[in-house]
């Protein structure tokens, strides 16, 4: 069952004027993962919170860079980006599931923002006191 099994890299380019992260796994598939998708579904505790329905809704991330990319052990990278996000660590299970849902994820982004009333390029909002924000 190819679902359990965890897939590997064979390439990992960062694209900075088309911003987008190629990954390519060993099954043979490559995805090309904007790197506003990979900012707003970080798996970063900051983004996901710390449990189902505490996700933080993430605006003005249409233009985002990505300055860094450090391997973790032989199961992750952690990217950091040029708006000092940084936390989160992208397993290879994560990038290609992010990469093979990609639409998806788009359409559940762009349902999130309509529900909120923002747009993409809306600044985030301050963070209120008492909110988690020392990830």
């Amino acid at each position: 069952m190819s679902e359990h099994r965890n897939p590997q890299p064979t390439a990992l380019t960062v694209h900075q004027s088309s911003r987008v992260l190629e990954v390519g796994f060993e099954d043979g598939q490559t995805f090309r993962l904007p790197f506003e998708l990979l900012r707003v579904y970080s798996p970063s505790a900051e983004v996901q919170g710390h449990g189902p329905g505490q996700e933080v809704l993430q605006t003005g991330k249409r233009h985002v860079g990505i300055v860094g990319v450090e391997p973790v052990g032989h199961y992750a990278v952690q990217l950091s980006f040029d708006d000092g996000h940084s936390s989160g660590l992208f397993s290879w299970t994560y990038l290609h599931d992010l990469g093979s849902q990609q639409e998806a994820y788009w359409q559940q982004y762009l349902r999130r923002l309509q529900e909120a009333g923002v747009d993409r390029d809306a600044p985030m909002p301050v963070a209120q006191a008492g909110a988690c924000s020392h990830h």
